[in-house]
């Protein structure tokens, strides 16, 4: 019988990499489809990089600005992006991807990191803020989020959440075909 403490780490990696994956299509496809995260994204210079990931190499997502202001997912990466957030445990990451703690709060909680301009980590969490705002059913965004949105009505959120979903679906095909 295999213990359940040897079998946890091994749920919590695999569904951390399950949910890094997600997180950076739907960064980039609410990129593509969501006004706020477009104006977002639009104030990064073209070529410019992000990253999270869990140290010391665990999951991550690397995503450049593109020349339209769009983000691209990008595989084998191999320069240092121009920003990093990391979580410093993979437990930590695990926290914030099963939504028992915001993205602010785990900053405020010391267990991530931002490696680059602050001002560009703030501007990756209102983006990484609205989408999940858009694609989670609001009591989970709630938990998610520092601040849910009050202006966002329901027509919006089905409508944004389709999108994304839809074009992370395709990009699932799309990469395999």
């Amino acid at each position: 019988m295999i213990a359940v403490k040897s079998v946890k780490p091994a749920l919590q990696l695999a569904y951390v990499k399950l949910m890094m994956d997600v997180i950076g299509r739907g960064l980039v496809m609410a990129s593509q489809v969501d006004d706020e995260v477009k104006q977002e994204v639009s104030k990064f210079p073209a070529g410019f990089s992000l990253s999270m990931n869990v140290f010391p190499n665990g999951p991550a997502f690397v995503a450049r600005v593109t020349a339209d202001h769009k983000l691209e997912l990008l595989n084998n990466y191999s320069k240092k992006p121009d920003l990093t957030i990391t979580f410093k445990h993979l437990h930590h990451a695990f926290l914030v991807f099963s939504f028992q703690e915001s993205t602010a709060q785990a900053f405020a909680n010391d267990r991530m990191i931002a490696n680059g301009d602050i001002s560009y980590a703030i501007r990756l969490v209102r983006c990484l803020n609205k989408m999940e705002s858009l694609i989670l059913p609001k009591l989970v965004a709630e938990l998610a989020v520092k601040e849910y949105p009050s202006n966002l009505s329901l027509k919006e959120k089905l409508t944004g959440a389709a999108n994304i979903y839809l074009k992370v679906a395709q990009s699932y095909f799309t990469r395999s075909a």
